[in-house]
């Protein structure tokens, strides 16, 4: 059985989330989740001034994060899901966001040094339009990372339990049980990171670095332009 992908309901889906988003990731991850999300960015190793334009940012993980390592960056936050924003801004009150859709972005050519996307790939429904758009607004040179879900092992199958269990425990209080079956649905429809690479090369994208976490279920890919 296929997901549904598609842009209303997946932006839906995200604003009825938003107030228990965070806790839950905290919940199902271990608080783990910050902790990889900070080592992915620092091995981006973001140069002083750059510009940053951070897709799906959801909450603001990454844009807060990227704030802390280096302060200098110009950062953009977009993403669909406006109650999702609204969270976003208060994590990162001086940072600017943006709602609006990967796949038609409102920037013009090789004007970004760096583009990330965290857990966001996934829910798009046209993947190969979002990555046109993010090697056509990458610059030259430029690095993309990408941060998802990894192999489709041993430890993939024990997340998917553990989620199922916290859910049933936590999730059932904030009607969060349909949600979250979709997390698990889309994880394991979603490819592998060396398909995902491919699939990146193919777009233009080269190869530039790979790191799995948490025996393989994590996985991020940076890619350049």
């Amino acid at each position: 059985m296929t997901c549904d992908k598609n842009l209303l309901k997946i932006t839906q889906m995200f604003d009825e989330i938003s107030l228990y988003y965070d806790k839950m990731n905290n919940l199902i991850s271990f608080g783990t989740h910050r902790l990889i999300k900070k080592f992915a960015l620092k091995n981006l190793k973001i140069e002083k001034n750059s510009y940053v334009l951070d897709l799906c940012c959801g909450t603001g993980d990454f844009t807060q994060i990227i704030g802390k390592i280096s302060p200098k960056t110009k950062v953009i936050g977009f993403d669909n899901s406006k109650e999702m924003l609204k969270l976003a801004k208060i994590k990162n009150p001086q940072k600017v966001f943006m709602q609006g859709n990967c796949t038609n972005l409102p920037f013009g050519e090789g004007e970004f040094d760096y583009i990330t996307i965290g857990f966001g790939l996934r829910n798009i429904e046209d993947r190969k339009k979002a990555l046109s758009e993010i090697y056509r607004t990458l610059k030259p040179g430029g690095k993309f990372l990408h941060l998802d879900f990894g192999r489709h092992g041993l430890s993939s199958r024990i997340f998917d339990g553990i989620v199922r269990f916290l859910v049933n425990i936590v999730g059932r209080r904030c009607h969060a049980d349909k949600n979250y079956e979709y997390l698990i649905q889309s994880k394991n429809e979603y490819p592998e990171p060396d398909e995902l690479i491919k699939e990146f090369e193919t777009q233009g994208f080269k190869f530039f670095k790979r790191q799995d976490f948490l025996f393989g279920a994590i996985s991020y890919q940076i890619m350049s332009k």
